[in-house]
């Protein structure tokens, strides 16, 4: 086995090409059905859980993706950040506040803004 350049590492986990990202597929695939909950509202916890734990953007980008395809609007993006700001800090919701945003769609928003 050889020794892969952090460089071309880094790039492969960007790119998806990484045995990392079919890990967390795995891990993953079944949590939505065993939880019990439905589509919607997993979403939401998982984005309270994202903000919560200060997740990195990827991680944003990564299960927002899901969510707003499951329906996830920013509009429910932002009523989750307004329920646990008193609980997780304000400091982190306004830093999650961009991840998410992104995740979702900066079109989408600015749309919304205009209405």
């Amino acid at each position: 086995m050889t020794a892969e350049a952090p460089e071309q590492a880094l790039g492969a986990l960007a790119h998806g090409d990484h045995p990392v990202f079919e890990q967390l597929a795995r891990m993953t695939i079944e949590t939505l059905p065993n939880s019990g909950l439905d589509e919607r509202t997993y979403h939401l916890v998982r984005l309270a859980a994202l903000i919560a734990m200060d997740a990195a953007p990827a991680s944003y980008l990564t299960n927002l993706t899901v969510a707003k395809e499951a329906g996830l609007t920013v509009e429910d993006a932002k009523a989750v950040c307004v329920a646990i700001a008193p609980i997780v800090g304000s400091a982190r919701v306004v830093d999650a506040a961009g991840s998410v945003l992104r995740a979702l769609g900066f079109a989408e928003l600015v749309a919304e803004m205009d209405a």
